[in-house]
């Protein structure tokens, strides 16, 4: 892709907790000469340089080879979270509309594409020490999510033998939060049943500390920096790791909160996020939490050398913006990211 001004990188997924900073970063870099931003519901939210249109890649007839057209970069962020008791409806979302996209990325020539894996694609690997990105992308098959997540980067890879001409970038990060986007997890994970002025430490008695439970955050747009390098970049391609540190567990919760730890047996916390889950009081199931307890930890040195990335906060600071955001009901402009204060 030239580097000159006057790039024209298209975006899915554009009204989301990442899409929205993708495009926010993209809109302020004087080397981008315009964005495009798919999403189902087209924005209040007009930032510089930007134009919208309406698409909804579950259906056959959105014409994406019409927006790709003329296109240097598409960053393809679009996806399904919900309803998980259905998995099929996130399959004709994420994996079939994807590989729409991959087939529109194709016949419209487009030289790059940017695609949103996630440290869900990864196999089960280690909490003791990270992993670079050779480790294998089998994802948890119970869970939808890393199952979907897996057969892209499967599809990717014939994508790439059979178009060795466009630069492929498969991102790999970790959590993301930021504070506009705490309502939406709200919503997407804790369900209409968690009120958001609830999230105050000082109401928990003692903070669950289950085998497993350490992961990786970033903020939301530490990561958008990577993804509108890889797009802007001539010679980036394959996967790259992003995270923040330190990796999150319950001595870091504990922490922050000041709550003491106290271990919580896997058994117990699944069964009752099963139970919930069962009475579709939870949105997010147990095959997840099983994934999540799973997940290796990521090494980002390939991102800092090849992209020239680092993250600015740090995952305490992460963790810190976005608690707030949730105990406040924060949100954007855009119908995924609307802020509502429960309760």
């Amino acid at each position: 892709m030239s580097s000159t001004a006057g790039s024209r990188i298209v975006v899915t997924g554009a009204t989301g907790n990442v899409g929205t900073s993708v495009v926010r970063l993209l809109s302020e870099d004087p080397e981008v000469g315009s964005v495009v931003g798919l999403a189902r519901r087209i924005p209040e939210w007009s930032p510089p340089k930007t134009e919208w249109a309406a698409v909804d890649l579950a259906s056959e007839r959105a014409d994406l080879s019409g927006h790709f057209a003329g296109a240097d970069a598409v960053v393809h962020l679009a996806w399904a979270f919900q309803p998980t008791h259905d998995p099929a409806t996130t399959w004709r979302t994420n994996v079939l509309g994807s590989l729409r996209v991959f087939e529109a990325v194709a016949a419209a020539g487009v030289p790059a594409l940017v695609h949103a894996s996630s440290v869900g694609a990864y196999s089960p690997g280690p909490k003791e020490r990270a992993v670079d990105e050779s480790w294998p992308t089998h994802g948890w098959p119970d869970a939808a999510y890393c199952r979907e997540k897996a057969y892209l980067e499967r599809a990717l890879d014939i994508f790439e033998r059979d178009h060795p001409g466009i630069r492929v970038v498969r991102m790999r990060p970790a959590f993301l939060f930021k504070r506009e986007s705490a309502s939406e997890q709200r919503r997407i994970f804790g369900g209409k049943y968690l009120p958001g002025p609830l999230a105050r430490p000082d109401l928990l008695p003692f903070l669950p500390d289950v085998p497993g439970l350490r992961v990786q955050a970033l903020h939301t747009d530490d990561a958008a920096g990577a993804y509108r390098l890889a797009a802007r970049s001539e010679d980036a391609r394959g996967p790259f790791n992003l995270a923040a540190e330190p990796p999150v567990d319950a001595e870091l919760l504990g922490g922050m909160t000041g709550r003491r730890p106290v271990r919580l047996p896997r058994t117990a916390a699944r069964s009752a996020i099963a139970a919930a889950w069962g009475l579709r009081l939870l949105p997010a199931s147990p095959h997840l939490f099983d994934a999540v307890l799973r997940l290796p930890l990521m090494d980002c040195t390939r991102a800092r050398a090849e992209l020239g990335w680092r993250p600015v906060r740090t995952a305490t600071e992460v963790l810190e913006e976005f608690l707030e955001g949730f105990q406040q009901g924060a949100g954007a402009a855009t119908e995924p990211l609307r802020g509502r204060k429960v309760g």
